[in-house]
């Protein structure tokens, strides 16, 4: 496994962050039948429970906008992936069904606010850091197109910016070559969530996407 560290520039604003992830070997697949009825009943639960202000108070939804205000981020132009998933939700639109894994990470970002970035680990060079994003820094979003990460949390490796809780980069996303993964969840003083986040997510890629060899970080 790739060493994962904080940098000081974002650990000296926002000194309670904390990291959690998994990697894992997986057996990459669209998402099969069971999964995709299982997911669905999940989502009918919780959308009862979602609004625009059961949203905007969800702990670690309001913790992320919070830390993106203090990094000087408009956290309402640039969403943190778990709100605008929980926002789809609540309108009635249901969850996309892309990858087995990918769903398993969007599910878990729903159900605890998460926004948990997951990345294709053959696609990662080097050791990882999490920082700032720079003005002008080149950072292509799945299905946004180029993405201004200026002030946005940011992990990086040897070649450059790769993933934010906004959103993923299409350099290291999951896709269906991909058999080994790395989910990274970003916490503002939420140690237990993450730890049963973990738990839970470890549980559900074990069995619809047949993960093996998991292995799990807290920094």
């Amino acid at each position: 496994m790739a060493i994962i560290s904080i940098q000081s520039e974002i650990k000296n604003i926002l000194p309670q962050i904390q990291l959690a992830g998994l990697e894992a070997s997986v057996a990459i697949a669209p998402t099969s039948p069971d999964q995709g009825v299982w997911i669905r009943k999940q989502i009918e639960k919780l959308q009862v429970k979602l609004s625009p202000e059961t949203i905007r108070q969800t702990p670690n939804v309001k913790a992320t906008k919070d830390a993106y205000r203090a990094l000087g981020k408009d956290p309402n132009r640039y969403r943190p992936a778990a709100e605008a998933l929980m926002r789809r939700i609540a309108n009635g639109k249901g969850l996309y069904e892309i990858l087995n894994a990918v769903d398993v990470l969007n599910y878990i970002s729903i159900k605890t606010g998460f926004s948990i970035c997951g990345y294709d680990a053959s696609q990662i060079v080097g050791n990882i850091s999490l920082g700032i994003g720079k003005a002008k820094e080149p950072y292509e979003g799945i299905g946004r197109g180029e993405l201004n990460i200026e002030r946005l949390p940011v992990f990086r490796d040897a070649v450059g910016a790769f993933g934010t809780p906004t959103s993923d980069s299409t350099r290291t996303m999951i896709n269906h070559k991909t058999n080994k993964i790395i989910f990274i969840y970003i916490g503002f003083n939420a140690k237990d969530e993450l730890e049963e986040a973990l738990t839970e997510t470890t549980a559900l890629l074990v069995k619809y996407a047949d993960a093996t060899d998991v292995s799990t970080f807290f920094i």
